[in-house]
């Protein structure tokens, strides 16, 4: 059909403003609680990328951008009703806004569950469908246009740890029944998990809060119970470091080595300098679009950040063929090259010794802590795509929170090596040098005080408000988890919790 000038101008208009609504919307809860720069500030920012920028050319992802958000719709869907049991229709209306944008959900047909094949149907104007498949221990993953089958064998991963209710806490879910130590305000306490879920409408499924590693409070939304798998969006990247960091501890990489990706190799690459610390600090300065960066332009296309989810491509690959923007270590950006990129290094590392890839994490990680939830979906190539695609319980991830708390150690055995938690909780050079007080290496550091605690505190941070957040100070770690829809109201009552905790626990004494 041929379009004429103005029905372009007005399609054009809408697409901007729709992306606009969206870019908005996921700078507030993706980052999290990180200050915006606007105005002198954010022209600063963007200047100081410019001059050091490289003549290199960008390429957009390919593909129809409806068709992206379709297969984003499709996987949300999949995950929100086969791993965390929702109801399809509050599912369609309040989960995974991230790769399935809600003002575009009205373009589609309403989702087919297939409950027998575990699958789920997205149907586009134009009649093509996008289908996400539920394949148990590897989560949903949505096929490529056109196909019904995916290019790796799903595997069941094998488990070694008893059932949850036959240990005590934190392996298992048995509490001690002995009340609070008398240092716990109970009553602010209470206050704290009261504010965590007012107003209803900021959606909280799950808010945990552990003291010096017990567990001392706990609540959960309609439905939801303590071993539900939630959406937790890019608190994966956390996860992702701490895989590489366990290689690290193995003698697999070095932290400061150049990053042996294979695309990278060739004679005078200028990659082939970027460091793995470059990397896990978001400052690699590979060349994709993302609705975090400063100069974001909608108007552009379907964003690289977005694409390495809903592509259907082998995701590693992509990220990995990327061309500089600037020389790494000099510019923070949050780009899912990056976390996609470590995920490449742990696949490589973890099958030069000989070991299964997709069963790797339960083996060294999760057995060792207790975690039974957690679950890490893949690409159609089988994968990691835990820059973003993870599903786990409030607890899991409080467990995961107290193996940063206690230095890397876990039952008297150490898991990172010595040093590791330091670096991914101190702030990056790059971000450092942009004036921005808030990352680390796949974490966020409260270094602009964005919550009302320390700001030695660092935390784990995801899309809709998601937050695993460790206060050394206080011996604490907060979860709070939450339907996507409610993450700024959400988040508001989350800083209300925290600011209500703090008066609750006691300072560690030195």
């Amino acid at each position: 059909m041929r379009l004429y000038p103005i029905t372009k101008l007005v399609l054009f208009a809408f697409f901007a403003t729709a992306m606009l609504a969206f870019v908005a919307k996921i700078s507030v809860t993706l980052r999290g609680t990180a200050q915006a720069q606007t105005g002198s500030s954010l022209q600063t920012l963007i200047q100081r990328a410019k001059s050091m920028e490289l003549q290199t050319q960008y390429s957009p992802p390919p593909g129809d951008p409806l068709e992206h958000h379709a297969a984003g719709y499709a996987k949300v869907m999949c995950s929100a009703v086969f791993i965390t049991g929702l109801d399809p229709d509050f599912a369609a209306e309040n989960v995974g806004g991230f790769t399935a944008p809600f003002e575009e959900r009205s373009k589609f047909g309403k989702p087919v569950v297939d409950r027998v094949n575990k699958t789920v149907t997205i149907t586009l104007p134009n009649g093509v469908k996008r289908v996400a498949k539920f394949l148990g221990d590897q989560g949903c993953v949505t096929f490529p246009t056109g196909k019904d089958s995916l290019s790796f064998k799903p595997v069941k991963v094998k488990r070694t740890l008893p059932d949850a209710s036959t240990q005590r806490w934190p392996m298992g879910d048995v509490l001690p029944k002995d009340p609070l130590p008398a240092e716990i305000d109970s009553n602010k306490l209470k206050q704290a998990l009261d504010a965590a879920f007012e107003p209803a409408s900021g959606l909280t499924a799950a808010f945990v809060v552990t003291w010096k590693g017990r567990l001392i409070g706990e609540r959960y939304g309609r439905g939801i119970t303590a071993q539900t798998p939630l959406e937790s969006w890019s608190m994966g990247k956390s996860l992702t470091a701490t895989l590489m960091g366990i290689l690290v501890k193995r003698g697999v990489y070095d932290l400061w080595q150049p990053a042996p990706v294979p695309e990278w190799q060739s004679a005078g690459d200028p990659r082939a300098k970027i460091r793995i610390a470059d990397i896990m600090h978001m400052s690699s300065g590979l060349r994709i679009r993302a609705p975090q960066d400063p100069d974001y332009d909608p108007s552009l296309g379907y964003p690289d950040h977005l694409y390495l989810y809903t592509g259907g491509v082998n995701s590693f690959h992509y990220a990995a063929t990327r061309p500089q923007q600037w020389p790494p270590n000099t510019i923070g950006r949050y780009r899912n090259t990056d976390p996609v990129l470590i995920n490449y290094l742990v696949r490589l590392g973890v099958e030069k010794s000989g070991e299964d890839y997709l069963s790797f994490p339960r083996r060294v990680l999760f057995d060792k802590l207790g975690i039974r939830t957690m679950v890490m979906e893949t690409d159609p190539f089988g994968n990691f795509l835990t820059q973003g695609y993870e599903f786990a319980s409030g607890r899991d991830w409080a467990r995961l929170g107290n193996l940063y708390l206690q230095d890397g150690v876990w039952n008297g055995e150490r898991i990172l090596p010595e040093g590791f938690v330091k670096f991914v909780s101190t702030l990056a050079p790059a971000w450092e040098a942009d004036k921005r007080p808030v990352y680390g290496a796949f974490f966020w550091i409260n270094g602009d005080s964005a919550f009302p605690v320390p700001k030695e505190a660092f935390y784990m941070a995801g899309a809709g408000g998601q937050t695993t957040l460790i206060i050394p100070s206080h011996d604490l770690v907060v979860v709070r988890l939450g339907h996507y829809k409610g993450s700024e109201p959400g988040t508001e009552s989350f800083r209300r919790a925290l600011a209500l905790l703090m008066e609750a626990v006691p300072k560690r004494k030195e």
